[in-house]
């Protein structure tokens, strides 16, 4: 059973994909890039999502967003952040 932070992170990366994709679809272990998106895109996704998620941006190293690769990725390193205060 996908977490709540995996539940918005799919929708909202269904929502960042040109055409949108089916939400349940999206295999979570795929490369961003392979589902079709783009840098600027992934951006805006993490943007989108940490806005959803009240992670403060802050907390994202270079690092951390080099290494979300795949949704599986994003959620664990948005995990860690959700919930911490600025």
């Amino acid at each position: 059973m996908p977490s709540d932070i995996e539940t918005i992170a799919r929708e909202n990366l269904s929502a960042a994909l040109q055409p949108a994709a089916d939400p349940h679809g999206i295999d979570p272990d795929v490369a961003l890039t392979d589902h079709g998106l783009t840098s600027l895109q992934k951006v805006l996704f993490l943007t989108r999502l940490c806005e959803d998620l009240a992670v403060d941006l802050a907390h994202l190293t270079e690092r951390d967003v080099a290494e979300m690769r795949t949704l599986h990725d994003v959620v664990d390193t948005l995990s860690r952040y959700a919930g911490k205060a600025a």
